[in-house]
């Protein structure tokens, strides 16, 4: 019978929910906690996870857990566990660590020590006296201790999932693929309707947009850290890899548009698409918001304009949250979707939002307001 893990996938605060429902539309059952979403599944499905979360950071395997009060149950409770499954006697395998309101509350010596027992435990397993070379296949550990629960974790993935790799050059405050592509999953978009993003920097919510709507998975492009192990059935990467290549749709017609003032940001973003080779789906084109019109009845919009952080900054969002409003209500069958940290936004854009959801930039916390469209009677 195939062996089934414990995977965690690591995710953004606020994002919980969106990395559960991607993962439950995959066909898994899952378990929503802060931070972090769990499921059951096969080497196969690890990878999957990894080629297809659009809104994860990570993807990694509970090794084991246990609870440890003092360092000599850590190490014991490190040293009962499995690891010569996912180590081989020369791996690489750096410990990194985390405690949280807990009796073990050095991170330095908690790293230590279970570095120690899973040195000992290696030695053990493979027979081996000497120092181990650590020069083999590099695995990433994190030992995590919350309320004296400890858990030590393997990383599937290697660079965060955000990394898609088609983005050759950012601008000044970019957003990370994964959350551009969680306020696209967050709308009601659908590949049939337009879709627009006034405000688009160097094109990463079009992008993703164009991704979604093809069907593509994020991760095509890229490799990562579990296909570098020797436990794991490399067959299953080309199996997995072609397997989403056939879900692919090249087909249907995508009608997506990104524009901005700044000539320089367009340009940076048709190459970003080109890159992803999605420069036929999406039409980048500088132009001021307050220039533009829509072409069709009903579309759906998301923008993600300048928060005004800084100092003397906020009068000039201010003033393009007010052209906005008097640009976008008279537009009653498009849904809008507008990203900022200015909670006064409702009053400067002149309209309560349908719904706001509130989400973490980064550190920075920001509201998610959504103006959700009026049907159109038949």
């Amino acid at each position: 019978m195939e062996k089934k893990y414990t995977i965690m996938v690591t995710v953004a605060a606020g994002l919980e929910s969106v990395v559960g429902q991607e993962l439950k539309n995959m066909g898994y059952d899952v378990r929503v906690d802060n931070y972090r979403v769990f499921f059951e599944g096969t080497q196969a499905d690890i990878m999957r996870a990894n080629l297809w979360l659009r809104t994860a950071d990570r993807v990694k395997i509970v090794i084991g857990s246990f609870e440890a009060k003092t360092f000599e149950e850590l190490f014991q409770g490190i040293k009962a566990l499995p690891v010569e499954d996912y180590l081989n006697y020369d791996s690489e395998f750096p410990v990194a660590g985390r405690s949280h309101k807990s009796i073990l509350h050095s991170v330095p010596d908690v790293q230590s020590i279970t570095k120690k027992a899973i040195v000992q435990k290696l030695q053990e397993a493979y027979h081996v006296r000497t120092r181990l070379p650590e020069n083999g296949f590099f695995a990433q550990l994190e030992v995590m201790i919350s309320k004296d629960q400890v858990m030590l974790t393997l990383d599937t993935t290697g660079p965060s999932l955000f990394k898609r790799g088609y983005r050759v050059e950012k601008g000044a405050a970019p957003l990370k693929e994964n959350f551009a592509a969680a306020l696209i999953l967050l709308t009601n978009w659908r590949k049939d309707l337009p879709f627009v993003d006034p405000t688009c920097g160097s094109g990463t919510i079009a992008i993703e947009a164009a991704l979604i709507g093809r069907n593509l998975a994020p991760g095509l492009t890229r490799t990562f850290d579990i296909e570098k192990m020797d436990w794991f059935d490399h067959e299953l990467s080309d199996t997995i890899r072609d397997e989403a290549e056939d879900k692919a749709d090249y087909d249907s017609v995508l009608d997506i548009h990104g524009y901005d003032i700044d000539p320089r940001m367009v340009k940076i973003a048709q190459e970003n698409a080109k890159h992803a080779g999605l420069s036929q789906d999406i039409t980048f084109e500088t132009l001021d918001l307050a220039d533009w019109h829509p072409a069709t009845e009903q579309g759906v919009l998301v923008a993600n304009p300048p928060y005004g952080e800084r100092l003397g900054e906020l009068d000039a969002a201010e003033a393009l949250y007010k052209t906005m409003g008097q640009l976008y209500k008279p537009l009653t069958h498009w849904s809008k979707y507008i990203l900022t940290s200015d909670l006064s936004f409702e009053k400067v854009y002149g309209q309560k939002a349908t719904k706001k959801r509130k989400l973490y930039n980064g550190q920075l916390r920001v509201d998610y307001f959504q103006y959700w469209a009026k049907p159109i009677k038949k």
